[in-house]
């Protein structure tokens, strides 16, 4: 496995000669199970003598991808080329590095973190249609109706309440309206609303409410609750006490709760009539005149299984499997949790006015 080092400009180089050589965290295997062996055998059939290649843009953390590459890659004998996201440009560096690259692509597959960026792809026509093979299995609006793109294991957009700030208040907060509470102001938090999944909220929000209604949600938020770095920020501020409750993704949420820390996840606008909680899903996509086409489709047989969904359930980021073969429930959440309706492509659509408006409001938080 070559990696692609990624620079803040979203170009890239190769770098490294093999899996041995990248730092690890402590204590994590360097080989393949043998039940995940078995798993891309079966799905990608037999390989030839000459292995062959397949370069993946990746914005979920590299900690969670790359042992998936490295199975797959022993696995299978294709050879694994990652171009990891960095903190600094979020998702948005390697859709900008797959744009430039419009006329002489050099990736096949682009692994998400989360969507709008994926379909702003899909409305350049950079994406190149793979007819999974058990597409059905897959919520309707979290793919492709022809086959551009496919998501799969989601995380929910969550308040993280700490149990000692509100143990004596009788109140908690249950809606992401609490964050223009004035009863709550400066007590609660949520992350930059320009990058990563807030901004994918945003955007969702934009589109269901329209924009006059989004504008006045998120004019009052600023004026009330305080506005940090990330999602992880927020969560941090929480369960150290900073902050009564924030706004932040079950992944980082789960950190904070494992740790032993006095916070618990609520998982807003469950009642009558409310909006539900929003889950925001990896996505999948073969680029449009991917260099290795076939080798792309192989890996995408293997990711979109639901042996993949549950390590990444089980794993330390405690996605929500989307595969309808996965009946474990998510470590994350035992009890039934009412997902939000989301139409992804309009929410695409309101991403520049959204953008425009947030990067004008929050410009001075940044």
């Amino acid at each position: 496995m070559r990696i692609i080092e990624t620079d803040a400009q979203g170009s890239g180089r190769f770098f490294g000669h093999g899996f041995s050589d990248m730092a690890r965290p402590p204590g994590r295997k360097t080989t393949p199970t043998p039940f995940l062996v078995a798993l891309a055998l079966s799905v990608c059939g037999c390989w030839s003598a000459s292995p062959s290649e397949v370069v993946v843009y990746t914005a979920l953390d590299r900690e969670f991808s790359e042992p998936i590459f490295l199975d797959f890659e022993q696995a299978s004998g294709v050879d694994v080329q990652p171009k990891f996201d960095v903190e600094s440009t979020k998702t948005v560096g390697l859709v900008n590095a797959i744009v430039q690259e419009e006329n002489r692509p050099r990736c096949d597959v682009f692994w998400n973190n989360e969507i709008l960026h994926t379909l702003r792809l899909e409305k350049l026509g950079l994406l190149q249609p793979y007819k999974l093979p058990q597409a059905e299995k897959f919520p309707a609006n979290y793919r492709s109706p022809e086959g551009l793109w496919y998501g799969f294991a989601a995380r929910a957009r969550v308040l993280i309440v700490n149990k000692d700030k509100l143990a004596d208040s009788g109140e908690r907060p249950d809606s992401l309206h609490d964050l223009t509470d004035p009863n709550w102001k400066d007590q609660c938090g949520l992350a930059m609303p320009l990058f990563g999944t807030t901004a994918t909220h945003a955007a969702v929000l934009f589109a269901h409410w329209g924009e006059e209604e989004a504008k006045e949600y998120f004019q009052r938020v600023k004026e009330n609750a305080q506005v940090l770095s990330g999602n992880k920020q927020v969560a941090l501020a929480v369960s150290s006490g900073q902050l009564a409750f924030g706004m932040t993704d079950t992944d980082d949420a789960i950190v904070e709760i494992e740790k032993g820390m006095p916070v618990e996840i609520v998982y807003p606008d469950q009642g009558e009539g409310e909006l539900g909680t929003l889950f925001i899903p990896n996505t999948l996509c073969v680029i449009q005149g991917a260099p290795h086409p076939e080798a792309a489709g192989r890996l995408l047989d293997y990711l979109l299984t639901p042996e993949v969904e549950r390590r990444l359930s089980e794993g330390a980021s405690a996605q929500f499997p989307l595969h309808a073969d996965v009946e474990e429930k998510p470590r994350v959440s035992t009890a039934p949790v009412r997902w939000m309706d989301v139409d992804f492509h309009a929410a695409a659509d309101a991403w520049d006015a959204a953008s425009t408006y947030l990067r004008e409001e929050f410009a001075a938080a940044e």
